[in-house]
């Protein structure tokens, strides 16, 4: 088995060292240590950060990425018909942010019109008044998927 560098590998993947120490953190990719104690990965990684970096492309999340390799026998590389079986899961996921994205768009344009974003009546800032459900005081306004609690 062919053994890299961390260095070679960022370097092949495009991506910098410090992506894939975080990578190594979340658990997505696995490193070995040499006899110098120095990490060194099997070539099979650049497949895996080639997969995580089309998923992030696509706006997956690395939470998603992460489930979804967790779901892979033996933790092994994606092949290009697991590819095939995590696009498909993904795409519902693809198509719930366009289709909110979507939505903001077409509201927007009344929002500048009105100029308010008013935070008890802005349909953009807080689309029926689905924070007021929530409490009163201060709450957090970035919350994707607003309302919806599987997030």
């Amino acid at each position: 088995m062919v053994m890299w560098r961390i260095g070679e590998v960022a370097r092949r993947a495009g991506v910098a060292v410090s992506t894939l120490h975080y990578y190594e953190e979340q658990g997505l990719i696995e490193s070995s240590r040499n006899v110098g104690n120095q990490r060194q990965y099997a070539s099979s990684v650049l497949r895996r950060i080639g997969v995580i970096k089309s998923a992030q492309r696509l706006g997956i999340s690395l939470k998603s990425i992460k489930q979804a390799f967790a779901n892979l026998p033996n933790q092994r590389t994606p092949t290009t018909a697991d590819w095939k079986k995590l696009s498909k899961q993904w795409r519902a996921e693809l198509e719930q942010k366009i289709q909110q994205l979507t939505a903001l768009r077409d509201q927007l344009d009344g929002c500048i019109g009105c100029g308010c974003l008013s935070l008890k009546k802005c349909k953009l800032r807080n689309p029926n008044d689905e924070l007021g459900e929530k409490g009163s005081g201060a709450v957090l306004l970035e919350v994707p998927n607003l309302g919806n609690e599987s997030d």
